[in-house]
């Protein structure tokens, strides 16, 4: 599973078929989509158009609320299949811990041991709720995706995951910008110094973690930027630094709200 990859949430199908392009020409190999994003078939004839061997490309998609079942998760696995236009998945991830998440563990292990997806996972899940499943059933996840980015580091989590052999796979890297994420001074002071980009900064501060970051973007030149971060280390002092912005709070939803739990599931997913 590379590092670095690329991230299609809030993109619309055009979007995401010209950025995914885009991404791949210039050098990604981890594309992550789900269900609810409702761009997987753009995805799907990006991946037709670029000449990658399949095995050198690593897909991600997730599954929603409302198939979290042990059939649902099979069927709404199938769909993703189809609508992406391959064979099988690298990463299939249980979106969020709410629905039969038990039911829907059970199939991802079936299709798992079938060969029919190489890896599985969760997504948004407390470090409780990931070792509750790891606790009762014969598969742990193999990988956890949650919000992470300088003001919420996920540092307990991240040792939990660490201590299970669970990789940290992280949301938002960039915040979406809140918090003035962009002018932010500590890190504008490490970029300076470097000669890269606040950007560049934020995605080397977590693959320096061991963090999979999935940035997004649908400017080809900051998809490029954004790639563009392995030329360069930042020291102790600056990962010390960076340590210090932790506010250890989520800056978007909170998973523990009843209201939001009720939202998600009242959203209905086209087929």
């Amino acid at each position: 599973m590379p590092l670095l990859g690329f991230g299609v949430f809030q993109m619309t199908e055009e979007e995401a078929e010209q950025s995914v392009l885009d991404a791949l020409q210039i050098g990604y190999r981890l594309i992550d989509t789900a269900t609810s994003y409702l761009n997987e078939r753009a995805v799907g004839r990006a991946l037709a158009r670029i000449e990658v061997p399949r095995e050198e490309l690593f897909v991600t998609s997730k599954l929603w609320v409302t198939d979290a079942s042990y059939e649902g998760t099979k069927q709404a696995y199938r769909r993703s299949l189809d609508k992406l236009g391959l064979e099988y998945l690298d990463l299939y991830l249980i979106h969020q811990p709410y629905g039969d998440i038990y039911g829907a563990w059970r199939a991802l292990e079936e299709l798992y041991e079938a060969g029919s997806v190489k890896a599985i996972g969760v997504s948004n899940f407390t470090s409780a709720r990931l070792v509750d499943l790891i606790l009762n059933n014969r598969l742990k996840p193999m990988v956890n995706q949650i919000e992470t980015h300088p003001f919420n580091q996920q540092t307990a989590a991240h040792e939990v995951m660490a201590a299970e052999g669970v990789v940290h796979e992280g949301w938002a890297p960039f915040a979406e910008g809140r918090q003035d994420l962009f002018t932010n001074a500590v890190l504008a002071k490490i970029a300076e110094r470097l000669g890269k980009s606040l950007g560049q900064v934020v995605l080397r501060w977590n693959v320096q973690r061991g963090i999979v970051a999935i940035p997004k973007s649908v400017r080809r030149e900051r998809i490029a930027e954004n790639f563009d971060i392995f030329d360069f280390e930042l020291t102790n002092d600056d990962m010390e630094q960076i340590a210090r912005l932790d506010e250890s709070k989520t800056l978007f939803v909170n998973h523990e709200d009843p209201a939001f739990v009720r939202a998600l599931f009242s959203r209905v997913l086209p087929d």
